[in-house]
């Protein structure tokens, strides 16, 4: 009934026709359901080319399978090749090319070629054609032939308006000498704050004397202060500050970090769980995982077994966590004097669960040195793991401090599998540079980082903190302005 009312030309001119690319449904393979009302093709060549990824072990390849099996499961509607109706009103209709097809003025490759010669071909019949696609050349090319082409934009979140997870106010520096200045009800009766939404407030003269809000709830506005770490680190500026009492607020489950290079995201989590593992004991371990995507051309396989292979992917993490524990024992030899594993355990939610703060010293009466042990020896405790994202699915991970650094080379679909790995007791963090993305088919509003905090940031064992100021020097600082 669907294609007989499209056999004449005046009932479909102007008719809109949404075309997906491959990419999409490899990058989302639930997009079919995304266009309500809409009439949605999927080229035939789409459907040859998910063959080919489909026994991936990747995402790429897992993705490819669920698209499949969407597929698969709307034969139980009607005939793809004829359209099949959703529930949304959308209908879904696999696209077949035919000999009778203009040819187009570009050298493609066959898979590209048919699918801009579908969209084309119904572009002549009168179609009101969207081309959707993550390819950029081919959106390009796309449009020279006269077709609206448009990026997938079901999760995208604009550069301009993403969550800050904080909001700066100017006031008089009289009102930040109250314990709550007025103008944070003012703020109350203008703004909907999120949950764990800082504000900060600085000083008109003068904006280095400012002070930090945290949003709570009903409570209204909590002072932030520096957290008490025995170490010799502090926040360097405002959004540090409110990075620092995130992570060490145990009631928050969730925490992401974002800004450009060099603002102290993966260093201030770092520093953070080894506290809270090594000294603290709120969690057993602290977990530390990056996708491997490389920034230039790929140097090949690397030799060795899987530790030996992902040292050189985690190679960040070992700088970090090396000059921490130098700038603490003020040397790079570490005593390991006595065993300051040996803990008495404290019950957690009826659960054995490390808890309490540090003792001076141990039963024997030895010093504690606990947190000045060389990094290779914490990793060989079992204080400290380095693992690879392919082997995280079906796990769950309970009581550990998980840090998932360079989030935003992740899929939105990679951050919910990892986020959702998190068992009892659990604190994630994401950091990463949403302008900084080296994955194919990802960019700042679509990438997994900045989907994930839009999303949570109405969740009260959620927060987000976008670090703006870099700290690691004048040059780096400097680089990420103009270049």
């Amino acid at each position: 009934m669907v294609q007989k009312k499209r056999t004449t030309k005046k009932s479909t001119k102007n008719e809109r026709i949404y075309i997906l690319d491959t990419n999409i449904l490899v990058h989302d393979p639930s997009a079919l359901f995304s266009f309500d009302g809409a009439f949605v093709g999927i080229p035939s060549i789409v459907i040859e080319e998910l063959e080919k990824f489909k026994r991936e072990g990747t995402e790429r390849g897992r993705n490819t399978r669920e698209a499949i099996r969407n597929l698969d499961g709307l034969r139980s509607k009607g005939v793809l090749g004829q359209g099949v109706k959703l529930d949304n009103g959308s209908i879904i209709q696999v696209l077949f090319a035919t000999k009778d097809m203009p040819e187009l003025p570009f050298i493609l490759p066959q898979e590209d070629n048919n699918i801009l010669t579908i969209a084309y071909a119904y572009l002549q019949r009168g179609y009101d054609v969207r081309f959707i696609s993550k390819d950029l050349n081919a959106r390009v090319k796309a449009d020279a032939l006269g077709i609206l082409a448009e990026d997938y934009l079901e999760e995208h979140v604009s550069a301009e308006d993403f969550y800050h997870g904080w909001l700066r106010v100017a006031v008089p520096s009289i009102q930040l000498k109250n314990n709550q200045p007025k103008i944070l009800q003012e703020l109350l009766d203008e703004y909907d704050f999120s949950f764990n939404e800082f504000v900060l407030l600085e000083s008109k003269g003068n904006p280095q004397n400012y002070r930090v809000f945290r949003y709570v709830g009903k409570k209204g506005f909590l002072p932030i202060s520096a957290p008490s770490i025995p170490w010799p680190f502090q926040a360097r500026n405002a959004q540090q500050l409110m990075a620092l009492d995130v992570l060490m607020d145990d009631s928050i489950q969730m925490v992401s970090l974002l800004g450009p290079a060099g603002t102290g995201k993966t260093f201030l989590a770092l520093i953070s769980g080894m506290f809270k593992v090594l000294v603290q004991h709120t969690y057993d371990r602290m977990l530390v995982s990056r996708p491997v995507v490389p920034l230039g051309k790929d140097l090949g396989y690397l030799p060795g077994d899987l530790q030996e292979k992902l040292h050189n992917w985690m190679m960040p993490i070992y700088d970090n966590m090396d000059f921490i524990m130098h700038t603490i024992t003020g040397s790079r030899h570490f005593s390991q004097e006595g065993d300051p594993f040996e803990r008495p355990r404290k019950k957690f939610k009826g659960k054995d669960k490390y808890k309490g703060k540090s003792k001076d010293k141990d039963k024997k009466g030895k010093k504690d040195r606990i947190g000045m042990l060389p990094i290779q020896e914490l990793i060989r405790h079992g204080k400290i793991s380095m693992e690879a994202i392919t082997y995280m699915r079906g796990r769950t991970i309970p009581y550990q401090f998980i840090l998932i650094d360079e989030a935003q080379n992740l899929t939105p679909h990679e951050v919910k599998t990892l986020v959702t790995r998190a068992g009892e007791g659990s604190k994630v963090i994401l950091a990463g540079d949403p302008y900084q993305i080296d994955a194919p088919y990802l960019d700042f509003s679509s990438n997994g980082l900045v989907t994930a905090s839009e999303k949570f940031r109405d969740n009260k064992i959620f927060a987000s903190v976008y670090l703006e100021t870099s700290e690691r020097s004048e040059l780096s600082k400097l680089a990420g302005e103009i270049l």
